[in-house]
């Protein structure tokens, strides 16, 4: 089941990036919260709201990925596309949607925002161009 697959890991990739960021750049770094716009509490509440999501998203596709293995249909190449393309939609959503257009949050506060935006989309676009080389492979005749 190569579509089934796909949106499982698509789920997974999805998790995996928003932990990533709100581990990294949330907690470890404090550069920002989900919600920068109010106060302290609300922009931590924010965080832990966008934690049980990424949590429910990777659980979810796992068990979505389980259930394929049991019925030998897991599409493995699929999958790591899926994977690829989930975590290059989170990241370019959250650097173009997030940050630019609702203006929830910045990469970082006080310096020139240019060389961060650069970086956190051109990530997303190379995982999400990544993923979309691995789905063409995955979809070839072999």
């Amino acid at each position: 089941m190569p579509s089934r697959s796909l949106w499982a890991a698509v789920l997974i990739g999805v998790g995996m990036m928003a932990a990533v960021d709100e581990i990294v750049f949330h907690q470890l770094l404090a550069w920002h919260h989900f919600y920068d716009r109010s106060t302290p509490a609300i922009g931590l509440l924010s965080d832990g709201l966008l934690h049980a999501a990424e949590l429910l998203a990777i659980v979810a596709g796992f068990f979505l990925i389980a259930e394929l293995r049991a019925q030998r249909a897991l599409a493995v190449q699929h999958a790591w596309a899926g994977f690829f393309l989930g975590a290059g939609s989170f990241q370019l959503f959250d650097g173009i949607v997030n940050h630019k257009v609702l203006r929830l949050h910045q990469v970082r506060y006080g310096v020139d925002l240019l060389p961060y935006d650069l970086a956190w989309n051109a990530a997303g676009l190379a995982l999400l161009l990544f993923g979309f080389w691995r789905l063409r492979q995955a979809r070839s005749p072999r």
